[in-house]
Protein backbone atom coordinates (compact mmCIF):
# COMPACT_ATOMS: atom_id res chain seq x y z
CA UNK A 1 0.00 0.00 0.00
CA UNK A 2 1.38 3.39 -0.94
CA UNK A 3 2.19 5.96 1.69
CA UNK A 4 -0.52 8.33 0.35
CA UNK A 5 -3.26 5.70 0.56
CA UNK A 6 -2.15 4.77 4.08
CA UNK A 7 -2.31 8.44 5.11
CA UNK A 8 -5.75 8.89 3.51
CA UNK A 9 -6.99 5.80 5.37
CA UNK A 10 -5.59 7.09 8.66
CA UNK A 11 -7.36 10.41 8.03
CA UNK A 12 -10.63 8.55 7.38
CA UNK A 13 -10.91 9.76 3.78
CA UNK A 14 -10.78 6.23 2.31
CA UNK A 15 -11.26 2.66 3.42
CA UNK A 16 -9.21 -0.26 2.16
CA UNK A 17 -9.91 -3.95 1.95
CA UNK A 18 -7.47 -6.72 1.07
CA UNK A 19 -8.89 -9.15 -1.48
CA UNK A 20 -6.24 -11.76 -2.23
CA UNK A 21 -3.22 -9.96 -3.68
CA UNK A 22 -5.29 -6.85 -4.45
CA UNK A 23 -6.13 -4.00 -2.09
CA UNK A 24 -9.42 -2.23 -2.88
CA UNK A 25 -9.57 1.46 -2.00
CA UNK A 26 -12.90 3.25 -1.61
CA UNK A 27 -13.58 6.88 -0.89
CA UNK A 28 -15.75 7.66 2.11
CA UNK A 29 -18.44 9.85 0.60
CA UNK A 30 -19.58 11.07 4.01
CA UNK A 31 -16.14 12.50 4.88
CA UNK A 32 -16.10 16.33 4.99
CA UNK A 33 -13.15 16.44 2.55
CA UNK A 34 -14.72 14.07 0.01
CA UNK A 35 -15.92 16.76 -2.40
CA UNK A 36 -12.65 18.70 -2.27
CA UNK A 37 -10.53 15.58 -2.85
CA UNK A 38 -12.86 14.41 -5.64
CA UNK A 39 -12.55 17.76 -7.41
CA UNK A 40 -8.75 17.69 -7.13
CA UNK A 41 -8.57 14.18 -8.56
CA UNK A 42 -11.03 14.89 -11.37
CA UNK A 43 -9.28 18.16 -12.26
CA UNK A 44 -5.86 16.51 -12.19
CA UNK A 45 -6.63 13.18 -13.82
CA UNK A 46 -10.24 13.38 -14.94
CA UNK A 47 -12.16 14.56 -17.96
CA UNK A 48 -11.12 18.25 -17.92
CA UNK A 49 -7.42 17.37 -17.87
CA UNK A 50 -7.75 14.61 -20.47
CA UNK A 51 -9.85 16.76 -22.82
CA UNK A 52 -7.38 19.64 -22.42
CA UNK A 53 -4.49 17.32 -23.34
CA UNK A 54 -6.20 15.65 -26.29
CA UNK A 55 -7.69 18.82 -27.79
CA UNK A 56 -4.73 21.05 -26.84
CA UNK A 57 -2.94 20.85 -30.17
CA UNK A 58 -6.05 21.15 -32.32
CA UNK A 59 -5.21 23.75 -34.99
CA UNK A 60 -7.54 26.77 -35.24
CA UNK A 61 -9.37 26.01 -31.99
CA UNK A 62 -10.00 29.24 -30.07
CA UNK A 63 -11.52 27.49 -27.05
CA UNK A 64 -12.66 24.09 -25.86
CA UNK A 65 -15.59 23.75 -23.45
CA UNK A 66 -17.29 20.92 -21.62
CA UNK A 67 -21.07 21.27 -21.57
CA UNK A 68 -24.13 19.12 -20.98
CA UNK A 69 -24.81 16.81 -18.06
CA UNK A 70 -21.15 16.02 -17.35
CA UNK A 71 -20.27 19.69 -16.93
CA UNK A 72 -23.41 20.28 -14.88
CA UNK A 73 -22.59 17.46 -12.43
CA UNK A 74 -18.96 18.54 -12.22
CA UNK A 75 -20.09 22.06 -11.34
CA UNK A 76 -22.43 20.77 -8.63
CA UNK A 77 -25.83 20.53 -10.31
CA UNK A 78 -27.83 17.56 -9.02
CA UNK A 79 -29.05 14.88 -11.39
CA UNK A 80 -28.38 11.47 -12.87
CA UNK A 81 -24.83 10.43 -13.59
CA UNK A 82 -23.91 11.44 -17.14
CA UNK A 83 -23.60 8.85 -19.90
CA UNK A 84 -21.15 10.84 -21.99
CA UNK A 85 -19.01 13.95 -22.13
CA UNK A 86 -19.96 16.75 -24.52
CA UNK A 87 -17.14 18.91 -25.89
CA UNK A 88 -17.59 22.12 -27.85
CA UNK A 89 -14.68 23.38 -29.92
CA UNK A 90 -14.97 27.06 -30.81
CA UNK A 91 -13.03 28.14 -33.87
CA UNK A 92 -12.27 26.88 -37.35
CA UNK A 93 -10.94 23.51 -36.26
CA UNK A 94 -11.08 20.58 -38.64
CA UNK A 95 -14.01 18.32 -37.73
CA UNK A 96 -12.06 15.12 -38.42
CA UNK A 97 -9.21 16.21 -36.15
CA UNK A 98 -11.73 17.10 -33.42
CA UNK A 99 -13.30 13.65 -33.78
CA UNK A 100 -9.84 12.06 -33.53
CA UNK A 101 -9.16 14.00 -30.32
CA UNK A 102 -12.56 12.90 -28.96
CA UNK A 103 -11.75 9.25 -29.72
CA UNK A 104 -8.41 9.49 -27.90
CA UNK A 105 -10.08 11.16 -24.91
CA UNK A 106 -12.82 8.50 -24.91
CA UNK A 107 -10.25 5.70 -24.73
CA UNK A 108 -8.50 7.37 -21.80
CA UNK A 109 -11.62 8.34 -19.86
CA UNK A 110 -13.64 5.20 -20.57
CA UNK A 111 -16.77 7.16 -21.42
CA UNK A 112 -18.12 8.37 -24.78
CA UNK A 113 -16.82 11.81 -25.74
CA UNK A 114 -18.80 13.78 -28.33
CA UNK A 115 -17.12 16.68 -30.09
CA UNK A 116 -19.02 19.52 -31.73
CA UNK A 117 -17.29 22.28 -33.69
CA UNK A 118 -18.74 25.76 -34.09
CA UNK A 119 -17.11 28.82 -35.59
CA UNK A 120 -16.40 31.87 -33.54
CA UNK A 121 -19.15 33.78 -35.35
CA UNK A 122 -21.63 30.99 -34.58
CA UNK A 123 -20.61 31.16 -30.90
CA UNK A 124 -21.15 34.91 -30.79
CA UNK A 125 -24.42 34.75 -32.74
CA UNK A 126 -27.66 34.49 -30.87
CA UNK A 127 -29.55 32.92 -33.75
CA UNK A 128 -28.50 29.29 -33.30
CA UNK A 129 -30.66 27.55 -30.69
CA UNK A 130 -27.95 24.97 -29.96
CA UNK A 131 -25.48 27.68 -28.93
CA UNK A 132 -28.11 29.54 -26.92
CA UNK A 133 -28.89 26.31 -25.03
CA UNK A 134 -25.22 25.74 -24.24
CA UNK A 135 -24.81 29.32 -23.03
CA UNK A 136 -27.83 28.97 -20.75
CA UNK A 137 -26.50 25.84 -18.99
CA UNK A 138 -23.40 25.08 -16.92
CA UNK A 139 -20.21 24.92 -18.94
CA UNK A 140 -16.58 24.43 -18.11
CA UNK A 141 -13.80 26.11 -20.08
CA UNK A 142 -10.90 23.66 -20.40
CA UNK A 143 -8.86 25.49 -23.05
CA UNK A 144 -8.78 28.97 -24.53
CA UNK A 145 -6.39 31.00 -26.60
CA UNK A 146 -5.00 34.38 -25.65
CA UNK A 147 -7.88 36.36 -27.13
CA UNK A 148 -9.02 38.52 -24.23
CA UNK A 149 -12.58 39.11 -25.48
CA UNK A 150 -13.37 35.42 -26.01
CA UNK A 151 -11.87 34.54 -22.63
CA UNK A 152 -13.89 37.31 -20.96
CA UNK A 153 -17.11 36.13 -22.63
CA UNK A 154 -16.45 32.54 -21.56
CA UNK A 155 -15.57 33.51 -17.99
CA UNK A 156 -18.79 35.49 -17.66
CA UNK A 157 -20.83 32.53 -18.89
CA UNK A 158 -19.01 30.14 -16.54
CA UNK A 159 -19.67 32.49 -13.62
CA UNK A 160 -16.00 33.21 -12.87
Amino acid sequence: MTREIRRAEQAGIVTTEKLGPVRLVRAKVDHPLFDAVRRIIVATYGAPAVVAEEFGDLPSADAVLLFGSWAARYLGEQGRAPNDIDVLVIGNADRDLADDAAERAERRIGMPVNATVRSRSQWKSSTESFIEEIKSRPLLVVLNNDDVQLVTDLAELAGD
